[in-house]
């Protein structure tokens, strides 16, 4: 039996630091709040890391490419900052969510995940929006994952992938009981999407969804100028969970963490004595050739 745990989802806010240390220092904070109030796993938003292109000059700061390019030169402080502040605060943290340069001038948007003893592995979005795929030449990742750490079996959906309810559900029936959902929206409708998406996936499975989202303006970017949301912690509404199943939500682009407590015992009871059974009769609507595919999601051991 894995004991419940507290979670915190950043509304994480864009910024301007003028140094690298300026940015670790950021995180340095933002992460001893949340361990203050007893969370031990926290979640950053997607595209958190993206403030860094700020430290470099005007000329890569407005040039889309140029900047994901120069920051390439950041990545191992970026994580070595993280990979500490899991030990320091024995908690696991979903990094912000990086433009990742795979081979030669091919970036993916990577979120790492950090356990406390050190241990990391990183999930690529799968699925690319308009502005990452024609604008930005971001590209979608090959392989799907599930985290197994002490906290229990944990997936990530990052923004746009979790309006699809397959790659989510393959995650869940490879053991996922909560998944993360780091977000970057620039419109509210963008933000209602995909807590929308985070909510109905909550609902269909069964489970814990948390979105992170990252909030406030950055007008020198060309690339997260505008930010709008709220965090949120959902589960289905069902029996053990509130009416609405959510758990925790912020207001509106506060820069705040949410925090609740997650107790998996509750996702093994709604599955078992539900008003419904989602999770359970999951086949019946997709059909038995669709549903007896097995789920090409990789177990990464993180504790």
């Amino acid at each position: 039996m894995i004991p419940a745990f507290r979670m915190a989802a950043a509304q994480f806010p864009v910024s301007a630091p003028g140094r690298w240390e300026d940015f670790a220092t950021m995180l340095a904070e933002w992460v001893g709040q949340a361990a203050r109030q007893k969370a031990k796993l926290l979640v950053f938003p997607e595209y958190g890391a993206m403030s860094l292109a700020a430290v470099f000059t005007k000329a890569v700061r407005a040039d889309l490419r140029a900047q994901i390019r120069e920051m390439q030169a950041l990545r191992q402080p970026f994580l070595d900052v993280l990979r500490e502040l899991c030990r320091i605060h024995d908690a696991y943290i979903l990094c912000p969510s990086f433009p990742w340069e795979c081979a030669p001038d091919t970036f993916r948007n990577r979120a790492w995940f950090i356990a406390p003893d050190g241990r990391m592995d990183f999930q690529d979005k799968q699925v690319m929006t308009r502005f990452e795929r024609e604008r930005w030449d971001i590209r979608g990742g090959t392989e799907q994952k599930v985290f197994s750490t002490t906290l229990g079996m944990i997936g990530i959906a990052t923004c746009y992938d979790a309006e699809f309810p397959l790659l989510v559900r393959a995650q869940v029936d490879a053991g996922a009981q909560l998944i993360l959902v780091p977000s970057c929206t620039d419109t509210l409708a963008g933000w209602q999407r995909v807590r929308i998406g985070a909510r109905a996936r909550a609902l269909e499975n069964q489970c814990f969804v948390a979105q992170a989202p990252l909030v406030g303006d950055a007008p020198w970017s060309p690339a997260i100028d505008t930010n709008i949301g709220a965090a949120g912690i959902f589960g289905p509404p069902d029996t053990g969970f509130p009416d609405d199943g959510i758990l925790a939500e912020g207001t509106l682009n506060d820069a705040t963490w949410i925090l609740a407590e997650i107790d998996f015992d509750r996702v093994r009871k709604v599955r078992d004595q539900g008003q419904v059974l989602n999770h359970r009769h999951w086949s019946e609507h997709v059909g038995p050739a669709l549903a007896s595919e097995p789920p090409a999601v990789t177990v990464i051991p993180l504790g």
